[in-house]
């Protein structure tokens, strides 16, 4: 393969715009997230926001159209973020052991961005439904572990059945174990080490 052609003068500058744009979408919704977290939901006016990130209303509004529209983009950015820790995990030749090696990325992942999980999982901002569409895009950021017990029934290690049903259960119980461990009931992973376990190996084959 030949080396790639220069951007340009033209190209660079979109790139430039389109990075620079990039950033600072980025910054207005973790501001918004830690706004959400520190002072809760009436915080999250868009006036603040935009005071909090140095910026002018309109850039918001060009941005999400509505204060609706900065909701659901948190959403969406708080499952991307969690797809993102979920895929840093190198793959393992076993598929068994790659499971089980994603399971406490799972929990750092939701104890490391508390504002996008309580808008994730807690309904934080009350009033928020997210659209079908934005459902669909959240539940296929964890399409990875989907995949890894597709493989892991395939290669004999779990109950031949429907992979969405295990991901449902180990994801069921992984939910519980962080809630109770964000309300302070529980000091450390091991209660949520103990029930993910407990879910893969209630559908793990006995092999000889």
């Amino acid at each position: 393969m030949g080396t790639p052609a220069p951007l340009g003068l033209q190209g660079a500058y979109a790139l430039g715009q389109r990075s620079g744009y990039d950033e600072l979408r980025t910054r207005l919704l973790d501001v918004a997230s830690e706004l959400l977290m520190a002072s809760g939901p009436e915080s999250l006016t868009v006036r603040r926001i935009a005071a909090e990130a140095g910026c002018a209303t309109t850039v918001i509004y060009t941005m999400f159209g509505s204060k609706e529209g900065l909701a659901e983009a948190l959403y969406l950015e708080g499952f991307e973020r969690f797809r993102r820790r979920l895929a840093s995990v190198t793959p393992r030749p076993d598929p068994y052991e790659y499971l089980v090696a994603l399971q406490p990325i799972y929990r750092e992942a939701a104890l490391a961005e508390p504002g996008y999980y309580s808008l994730m999982f807690e309904r934080a901002i009350p009033g928020f439904v997210p659209s079908e569409r934005a459902r669909t895009l959240a539940r296929a950021a964890l399409n990875i572990i989907d995949r890894v017990i597709a493989d892991c029934i395939s290669a004999g290690y779990l109950t031949p059945t429907q992979p969405r049903k295990v991901a449902d259960a180990l994801w069921a119980a992984a939910q519980g174990a962080i809630s109770l461990e964000r309300a302070g009931h529980l000091s450390d992973s091991s209660t949520y080490d103990a029930v993910t376990l407990a879910t893969i190996s209630h559908y793990r084959l006995k092999r000889d």
